[in-house]
């Protein structure tokens, strides 16, 4: 049985991931931070109590910004592969927490990047590992963008990604380690979390169809992305980890659209005039914008055999239709003399 080592399990990313692994029959071990509150909701369905036999999920306490846990977690698990999604990833708050975002990003990877160096030295042992890159590492760059292109970062996650990008090249060129870099455009879901803008706007479209709010504030409305599905994007990971030879890869739908297009769209899934609800707010604009994202996925489709199967469309309509329904269930509970705290319906 294959064994896989995911940081970042409780995200988005790493529950689909996690679903998938285990969907191939991977033994799956998930670090996790710990929390006063519980912080598992996205893989509490995937959970089994680990007194029962042949659970294939474990969770094992551990940060990024811990090396000493990280290297004990390797010892633990005997990890075939490993993905790092861990990180400090909301661009905005890495402007307000910088040294934070340096420390889980860029130093984190190296943390574990060090970690997989000594175990797989002293045990002989051939790890595999991916390591989560991000579209914004290209910021500045014109579109549309691909392996060749120079990274021009805009933001402290963004210089902290760059830098986690180099850090795995040079351990892969130095030490002859299995890295591989998937960086990924904008990939979003139903399980996105509530602060990122996608799922920002299509949890206030559910909110605002049932009568639970009445505004939504945004910030830059001509900023373009590419947006994809989180589901397709982990099964390149995936991907990427079976090659014969560790690479880098571009994961994108090639298609490019303005954050008016997407609130447009998410809006008109729910037969609401986004005019009358969306507000701009200056204290959501960047210090320094990132313009224009579009990726050309050209090397993963030829190598990997990767592509996009939901469309923007439909990504759109998955994230809003779900979103109108937990609305209405947290109506339903409001008028029935419950009070519901935010993301307790998740």
């Amino acid at each position: 049985m294959n064994s896989a080592l995911i940081t970042g399990i409780t995200g988005q990313d790493g529950a689909y991931l996690a679903r998938l692994l285990l969907g191939k029959g991977y033994a799956v071990h998930g670090v996790i931070r710990r929390s006063s509150t519980f912080n598992t909701d996205r893989i509490d369905e995937l959970y089994r109590d680990p007194h029962e036999e042949g659970v294939r999920l474990r969770l094992h306490y551990g940060d990024v910004c811990d090396g000493t846990g990280l290297r004990r977690i390797l010892e633990k698990t005997h990890p075939d592969e490993i993905y790092n999604l861990g990180a400090q990833s909301h661009v905005k708050v890495s402007f307000e927490q910088p040294e934070y975002t340096a420390d889980a990003v860029a130093l984190g990877t190296l943390r574990l990047l060090e970690a997989v160096r000594d175990y797989c030295e002293h045990s002989g042992k051939a790890v595999r590992f991916y390591q989560a890159g991000s579209s914004e590492m290209f910021g500045g760059a014109a579109p549309p963008q691909n392996e060749q292109t120079p990274f021009y970062p805009r933001s402290p996650y963004a210089v902290s990604k760059t830098a986690a990008h180099w850090y795995a090249v040079n351990y892969r060129e130095a030490y002859g380690l299995f890295i591989a870099n998937g960086i990924l455009f904008n990939h979003e879901s139903p399980m996105r979390g509530e602060t990122f803008l996608t799922r920002k706007v299509t949890r206030a479209v559910g909110r605002l169809k049932h009568g639970l709010q009445d505004k939504v504030y945004l910030g830059n409305l001509e900023a373009r992305r590419d947006w994809g599905y989180a589901g397709d994007y982990v099964e390149a990971m995936w991907l990427m980890l079976q090659q014969p030879a560790p690479d880098d890869f571009v994961i994108a739908t090639g298609e490019s659209h303005t954050v008016r297009e997407f609130v447009e769209a998410a809006f008109g899934c729910a037969g609401l005039d986004w005019r009358k609800h969306v507000e701009i707010d200056s204290r959501y604009l960047r210090p320094t914008e990132v313009d224009s994202l579009c990726g050309d996925s050209t090397k993963a489709r030829r190598q990997l055999g990767w592509v996009p199967k939901v469309s923007f469309a439909d990504l759109v309509r998955m994230m809003v239709d779900h979103d109108v329904e937990l609305a209405r269930r947290e109506r339903f509970l409001q008028e029935n003399g419950f009070v519901v705290a935010a993301g307790a319906l998740r």
